[in-house]
């Protein structure tokens, strides 16, 4: 492998709320150990990605979410450069898009339904969670829990004059709160998990549901790969539930490339091993 050049790209500020040191740190750390295997890694805004001219390095990794800098990348992905994560994944996690592609693999999530924000549902059960129906939170609104039919329709009329025309209706279920970190070998044909981590979130009483790690192990990789991500993190509740046709374990988020805040130094060591490999798989089969 003779080019191992390479840019990190930074979430966008408006995308990192409270998480902007987070999402900074881990980018640095997984560049500083890729330099280490021998790469010259440039960092990048987000913004700074429509320079044409510029030469393609062999490896972008990328933390962006906004849908301009990736048609950037995925023009620049078309031409032979790897992006991790692909930018078509990165997509599907906006939440109209991420729901649709659970639902065809048979993920388990909660009751959801994606509705313009100008509508006015009428749910039967409270309480409800209001969530914008593109990316992830960015701001105070975007995810909302509401008590009420009034309280409902107030969230989705904030929404509505922040220029957002969709909004994702979600039912609550009760439960224990879990965080997952995951790293999905997409070089192998069966895309394993390489590397997984969960703990509970924080600012809960935890009930204490038993359940199988390996099964939430499982899960995450089965809602990651239905998005395409490589590189993940996301949220999920453990529900105590054991009935016929109850899932015991229920996926609420996924997104690309987290903060991994509690075992960041952990996970950019394996992630950047992991790209390494990537790079010099792909460009074998790129001079093939």
């Amino acid at each position: 492998m003779t080019d191992r050049r390479a840019w990190g790209v930074f979430r966008e500020l408006a995308h990192s709320p409270g998480r902007e040191s987070d999402d900074g740190e881990i980018l640095r750390l997984t560049a500083k150990q890729l330099e280490a295997q021998g790469f010259t890694v440039l960092l990048k805004e987000a913004d700074e990605l429509g320079d044409r001219a510029e030469a393609s390095p062999s490896l972008v990794f990328a933390m962006c979410e906004r849908i301009q800098p990736l048609q950037q990348l995925r023009q620049r992905e078309r031409a032979g450069t790897l992006v991790v994560n692909a930018p078509a994944a990165i997509l599907n996690t906006y939440r109209h898009r991420m729901l649709f592609r659970w639902r065809r693999a048979g993920v388990p999530f909660p009751k959801s339904r994606l509705l313009s924000t100008r509508a006015r549902p009428a749910p039967k059960t409270w309480p409800m969670w209001v969530k914008r129906g593109d990316v992830h939170n960015t701001e105070a609104g975007d995810v909302v829990r509401v008590e009420s039919a009034d309280e409902c329709r107030a969230a989705l009329d904030r929404l509505t004059r922040r220029g957002i025309p969709r909004a994702v209706v979600q039912a609550h279920v009760s439960g224990d709160l879990v965080k997952f970190y995951g790293v999905i070998d997409g070089d192998r044909p069966d895309r394993p998990l390489r590397w997984f981590r969960w703990f509970y979130h924080k600012g809960q009483d935890v009930t204490g549901h038993v359940f199988d790690p390996d099964e939430l192990a499982a899960l995450a990789r089965r809602a990651a790969l239905a998005l395409g991500l490589e590189v993940f993190g996301g949220d999920a509740l453990v529900t105590g539930r054991r009935a016929p046709r109850q899932e015991a374990l229920l996926v609420i988020d996924v997104n690309a490339w987290p903060s991994f805040a509690l075992f960041r130094d952990e996970a950019a060591g394996e992630i950047a091993e992991y790209l390494a490999r990537r790079v010099a798989g792909h460009l074998g089969r790129r001079r093939w």
